[in-house]
């Protein structure tokens, strides 16, 4: 009687039969998929042992997305990803931090099942696993790195520093900013989306500054760029599952804040009074 239950999500139907065959025996019971609903289906439904996945299926992150859902059903699973790319150091360490394994195509059937048994044998290795963290946590705890880069990438635009001020003054509302999104993160969806005061408070306190709304528009684009800096640097922990919608979020919060932060630039056109015409 198979002792260990794997589940394959391959939507190449040759390779899904090859591992289907491959690895079915009486050590391994084997569920296939062929695409990521079923799949996910499957692991809320049935616990696994083992998650065999390919890492595009046909989208990118396909094999992130099912890693972290087996990560919250079955925390004990053995998870390997299947990819055809050559290992970027970065990206397989990035990889590394959600999945257990990460297996190059061709695949050699003889060489997975021994990585498979390996990893069932040695449930030490399961205690190395880096939780994920989300994005909102992440942005929080490196709330002052963020700013401190900002600042560092402020400090070389010459157009931004005509104007001098110290760090504080620089800085502004950025710590309530960076608060405002973190808040947006954490929001459920469909939830009501807040103006953030802080944004328009900042608007205003710009153009007390002399900044031109061109400069306000150009430091905006730079909190950006080290908001997802730091993300970068701390993909070996980010929860892959949600890191795309989140990256949306950020995108839609910082252009709504630089909105509002733009209000008071904006004056009204008078309108010429026209002519009058009186009925009867």
């Amino acid at each position: 009687m198979a002792s260990h239950k794997i589940l394959i999500v391959e939507d190449n139907d040759a390779v899904r039969t090859m591992l289907n065959l491959g690895l079915q025996s009486d050590e391994f019971e084997v569920v296939a998929a062929s695409n990521v609903r079923d799949a996910l289906k499957l692991i809320a439904t049935q616990p696994f042992d083992v998650l065999l996945s390919d890492l595009h299926m046909p989208l990118a992150g396909d094999g992130f997305t099912l890693v972290s859902a087996m990560r919250h059903t079955n925390p004990d699973a053995v998870t390997v990803i299947l990819s055809g790319y050559p290992a970027v150091e970065e990206a397989m360490a990035a990889i590394l931090s959600q999945a257990d394994e990460i297996f190059e195509k061709p695949i050699r059937i003889g060489a997975l099942r021994e990585i498979i048994r390996k990893r069932l044998a040695d449930p030490d290795a399961k205690m190395k696993r880096i939780t994920p963290e989300s994005v909102a946590s992440i942005l929080e705890r490196e709330s002052e790195n963020t700013i401190q880069n900002w600042l560092d990438a402020v400090d070389r635009d010459a157009e931004l520093t005509c104007i001098a001020l110290s760090h504080s003054e620089r800085t502004g509302h950025l710590p309530k900013l960076l608060r405002d999104l973190v808040y947006r993160l954490r929001l459920d969806f469909g939830s009501p989306v807040p103006v953030s005061m802080a944004a328009r408070e900042h608007g205003q306190l710009r153009l007390q500054q002399g900044y031109t709304a061109r400069m306000v528009v150009e430091e905006s684009r730079i909190l950006q760029v080290s908001i997802f800096s730091t993300l970068q640097r701390n993909l070996s922990t980010v929860d892959f599952s949600k890191l795309l919608p989140d990256v949306v979020t950020i995108a839609d919060e910082v252009d709504s804040q630089l909105k509002e932060a733009m209000t008071c630039y904006v004056r009204p056109t008078a309108v010429k009074p026209g002519p009058v015409s009186l009925a009867g």
